[in-house]
């Protein structure tokens, strides 16, 4: 495509670090789809010729057609999708291929194509979290009166119920969701019509190609409307964030399996055995997931260190930026899709959770908080003789709701028999009635706002 400047071939290793048709050809429909934008804009301007334009949108729907078949002729020596396109529009339609490339270059080209595909992907990877969100939604629906420990430090705090520990991982999966819907926002602006980095002489409608594709507007300033990679490395970063939510929550499923928690049961469609202790269970697909953060987070930056030092405009570092791209959106679509499969699947055991939510002496707080409400007692003093109540229950080996009153009433003589009242895992929890709080109602109250938000 420049023989008139070079007269030899390339090196076998300058063809071997320059070919991306490999990973590019995942580019193929929006190349397809903003070419045909760009002949529809060219033949409406007067550019090109309504018998150019017809055999050039034909020659594209038969090149679609044969990379929808499998028989397109991907080849190396064209380098990447869009010269592949264009050589084989030539070979089809003869020489009227070569006015398609008139007031474009690859560098706006491959501008559109690629963040194209990332507002496709940002689209995909938002409808994959709604699913997980839903199928956190009816998991947390079922068990929102389920009784379990709530941990700081992984030591038990305070009781919570299940229902509202799967609810905090829908609240941020929400917010994952919006930063890809932020990001598409943004970066719904089409570079098409920039050319190589200056703009171009011929008559060219702009705003048309971007309506044609979908876009809200083109970009104002055709320099940074082929330097930019922003768009890709903002949805990284959305999806880094997103991965670290996953981990997360694949953590406490693994955690949750172990027979020393026992708190859930997964099937044998997400666990795995072992080649030599016939008794294994493995949360394997959990695993999977919780390690999927480490190839996201490369991804970011990975890109980050691409554009970094890169002067305006185009640099042929650039090329570098659609692998960890497309590998940090098919790990992350993996694992949201595991993970919707992972909470749809697992089952709670109820009373195991229950036993344990009244562990670690989890009802102390409720202990402080009666003596403030019932005795008028400044919290800081609740607390001190909290402390000593739990202490005292360590002495006798014994919970706190077996505590004898005796026992309590020797730290504060007017506590009465009335604290038992709130000693118990389900007293503490039925009593979190402040809003976004543990209590069964307004469990179910935050499920009701998001199973409307999500409708």
């Amino acid at each position: 495509m420049w023989g008139g400047r070079f007269s030899g071939k390339p090196a076998e290793l300058m063809q071997a670090i320059n070919v991306s048709i490999g990973f590019d050809r995942r580019l193929a429909d929006q190349d397809l789809a903003g070419s045909r934008a760009h002949a529809g804009m060219l033949l409406k301007q007067g550019v090109i010729s309504s018998e150019d334009a017809a055999a050039i949108l034909g020659g594209l729907d038969t090149i679609a057609g044969e990379i929808a078949a499998g028989t397109f002729p991907f080849r190396d020596e064209f380098e990447d999708i869009h010269m592949n396109v264009e050589a084989r529009l030539r070979e089809l339609i003869g020489p009227a291929a070569g006015r398609l490339h008139t007031a474009r270059s690859r560098n706006d080209q491959v501008a559109l194509d690629f963040r194209m595909w990332v507002r496709d992907a940002c689209d995909r990877t938002t409808a994959q979290i709604r699913a997980l969100q839903t199928a956190l939604l009816a998991k947390a629906e079922a068990h929102a009166d389920a009784v379990m420990p709530g941990f700081t430090h992984l030591q038990p705090a305070q009781p919570v119920t299940f229902g509202h520990h799967l609810m905090a991982y829908v609240e941020m999966f929400g917010r994952d969701a919006s930063r890809f819907v932020d990001a598409r926002t943004r970066m719904n602006e089409s570079p098409l019509g920039a050319a190589a980095l200056a703009g171009s002489p011929f008559p060219i409608d702009r705003h048309m190609t971007a309506g044609t594709l979908g876009f809200d507007r083109p970009t104002a300033n055709s320099l940074d409307s082929v330097a930019d990679r922003d768009f890709a490395l903002e949805s990284l970063a959305a999806a880094s964030v997103c991965a670290i939510h996953l981990s997360r929550l694949a953590e406490e499923i693994v955690i949750w399996m172990t027979p020393q928690f026992g708190f859930i049961r997964l099937s044998d469609a997400f666990t795995t055995g072992s080649s030599i202790m016939p008794q294994k269970k493995n949360p394997d697909a959990a695993e999977l997931v919780r390690a999927k953060v480490g190839r996201l987070l490369g991804s970011f930056t990975q890109l980050s260190v691409v554009m970094k030092g890169l002067p305006l405009t185009y640099s042929k570092d650039m090329q570098e930026d659609k692998v960890p791209t497309f590998e940090a959106f098919d790990a992350l679509e993996l694992s949201l899709l595991a993970m919707a499969g992972m909470v749809a699947d697992l089952e709670p055991d109820r009373e195991r959770m229950a036993a344990a939510a009244g562990a670690g002496y989890s009802t102390a707080t409720d202990l402080a908080d009666w003596l403030v409400r019932t005795l008028n007692m400044p919290f800081r003093d609740a607390h001190h003789v909290t402390g000593a109540a739990v202490k005292r229950a360590e002495e006798l080996g014994v919970g706190l709701p077996d505590l004898p009153l005796a026992d309590l009433q020797a730290l504060d003589p007017r506590i009465t028999a009335a604290i038992y009242d709130v000693l118990t895992p389900e007293a503490s929890v039925a009593s979190r009635v402040s809003y976004g709080g543990t209590a069964p109602d307004q469990v179910r109250a935050q499920i009701k706002r998001w199973k409307e938000a999500l409708a």
